[in-house]
């Protein structure tokens, strides 16, 4: 019994000292990230000749436009894959000994 209690209290001080850590390591991984991918907000007008709302403004105007490409290449790969499903079904109805007919509806039961 005693070996049972011992490594329940290990294992819950381990996820928790793990979880801690873990918390910590990552706000300072997604710090560091956001230092060095994002241009600084906090300069003087007078350096740049752009105030801080000019530059929020610009930084979420290519985030926008980020998340546009995106979206956009992943509507493409969903068209590929679409295009690809469609042949290889084509493909494995024909291997089966009939066609497969595109405006048909698919379903379980076959029409005699």
């Amino acid at each position: 019994m005693s070996q049972q209690d011992n490594f329940s209290s290990g294992f819950f001080l381990g996820a928790i000292a793990g979880g801690i850590v873990g918390g910590v390591l990552g706000a300072l991984l997604t710090r560091a990230a956001d230092e060095t991918t994002e241009e600084p907000l906090l300069t003087s007008e007078s350096s740049s000749g752009k105030t801080l709302k000019a530059r929020k403004r610009t930084l979420r105007a290519s985030s926008e436009q980020n998340i546009e490409l995106a979206r956009q290449s992943l509507e493409d790969k969903i068209a590929q894959l679409n295009t690809a499903i469609d042949d290889v079904r084509q493909q494995l109805g024909n291997v089966n000994g009939r066609a497969i007919d595109p405006d048909r509806e698919n379903s379980m039961t076959e029409d005699s």
